[in-house]
């Protein structure tokens, strides 16, 4: 018997802590969360390997793209891809919310309303852009600032591209750094069944009584527009652009979602990602250590579905009209927000407050959607995992079909020119 648990699959024993978490909160209630410091535990292992395995893999797989014309095509591909469907899920958020309309469906004093929240102050698109770029890099590995560290990486990456065998030390040191992360990530993911049984326990008992109040309906509204990203515009990336199994597509995702159900960090499920990436549906490794990381932090579809949802539901909630134009320039807002949006725990909630001053809507909402938003993030980052895969995988297809091509063009040239001296 222990020998058949032991060799069991990751995801499987995965699956069994997300299970055995919701019942250990069903059996002991509040004695469960006695448990919590172990899924803290798993978190702070995650954090720890999360900024060298960025660091190192984004390097490792633009320095395996071997030539610069390849890093530009594979490149540009992927933030396109991810920079569409950001888009195409903060318009699927619009229009369910305009269908199901969940704010009109609440009396706003069953809500909990109390105070205000106050926001940050909204960053222009130049300061966004400028934000990326780190005037200190260690700085930027001190902070866990992923967005500098990766254009950071891809700065170096470039470089050792172009300087070729001049940098082929620092080059293996790289791809060496990335090996030792993969190994230690191998050793922290061995006890991610007993942290997501941990994470998923607590989560239960402190909010699952959330999901029957009032606020359910915004919740249903915003899993109601997951599943269809999930299985509909991600189906559609799959079976017609990546030209994959969709079978096989959501059978390697189904092994992912019970530790982003319960971490709710795309950073921090990135090592398990790549490696089911890699291993069940068969992405060249140069590509998934490319698009992956960087999938992670500018890769948020389920954000950006839920960002223009909770504009349009405190709207309604208030009795405010949206024209039209407004609702479109939540989506693009919503858009440009979740690219710079980090894929840490409840990072949206920071997002939310934004929107919502961006729009001139009352902030006194945002005590209850905080309060509900653990649940909605686990969807989103089941989601935004799932939407690296779809992309990565389309990538992967494209780019062996664009190798293949060249190749057969060449071979197909070098015969004609063989022809032709033949018969000269």
């Amino acid at each position: 018997m222990m020998k058949k648990i032991f060799n069991m699959s990751l995801g499987t024993k995965v699956l069994i802590g997300f299970v055995a978490g919701i019942l250990i909160a069903l059996i002991f209630q509040e004695r469960a969360l006695i448990i919590s410091p172990l899924g803290d535990l798993f978190l702070n292992l995650i954090l720890m390997i999360v900024v060298p395995l960025v660091f190192f893999s984004i390097i490792s797989g633009i320095t395996s793209l071997d030539d610069f014309s390849a890093l530009k095509s594979v490149g540009l591909k992927v933030v396109l891809f991810y920079i569409a469907t950001t888009a195409v899920a903060g318009t699927v958020g619009l229009i369910i919310a305009n269908v199901l309309r969940p704010g009109s469906r609440i009396n706003r004093e069953d809500l909990d309303i109390t105070g205000e929240v106050s926001a940050p102050e909204s960053l222009s698109l130049s300061e966004t852009l400028l934000s990326m770029i780190p005037r200190n890099v260690f700085q930027s590995f001190v902070e866990g600032n992923l967005m500098q560290i990766i254009v950071f990486a891809i700065f170096v990456g470039i470089a050792i591209v172009l300087l070729g065998e001049k940098a082929s030390t620092f080059k293996k040191f790289v791809n060496n750094g990335a090996e030792i992360m993969y190994t230690i990530t191998g050793i922290v993911m061995k006890f991610s069944p007993i942290g997501v049984a941990a994470l998923i326990s607590t989560t239960f008992v402190e909010y699952g009584s959330l999901m029957f109040g009032s606020i359910a309906t915004l919740i249903i509204a915003d899993y109601v527009g997951l599943l269809v990203i999930c299985f509909l515009v991600y189906a559609f990336i799959v079976k017609f652009i990546a030209k994959s199994s969709l079978k096989e597509f959501y059978k390697a995702a189904a092994k992912i979602w019970p530790l982003t159900m319960s971490t709710t960090s795309s950073s921090g499920t990135l090592p398990y990602t790549m490696n089911v990436v890699e291993k069940d549906l068969k992405v060249p490794n140069s590509i998934s250590k490319f698009s992956l990381p960087i999938g992670s932090t500018i890769n948020m579809d389920g954000a950006a579905n839920f960002y223009p949802m909770a504009v349009v539901f405190v709207s309604q909630l208030y009795g405010f009209n949206m024209t039209l134009t407004e609702q479109i320039t939540i989506v693009l807002i919503a858009t440009l927000l979740s690219i710079g949006s980090p894929g840490i725990p409840g990072g949206g909630i920071v997002m939310v407050t934004i929107l919502l001053t961006t729009m001139g809507l009352p902030l006194e909402i945002m005590g209850v959607i905080a309060g509900i938003y653990r649940i909605i993030d686990m969807g989103h980052t089941t989601l935004n995992v799932t939407g690296d895969m779809a992309v990565t995988l389309a990538v992967a297809n494209i780019e062996e079909r664009r190798v293949t091509s060249v190749i057969e063009r060449e071979e197909s040239t070098a015969f004609e020119q063989g022809v032709i001296a033949s018969k000269e």
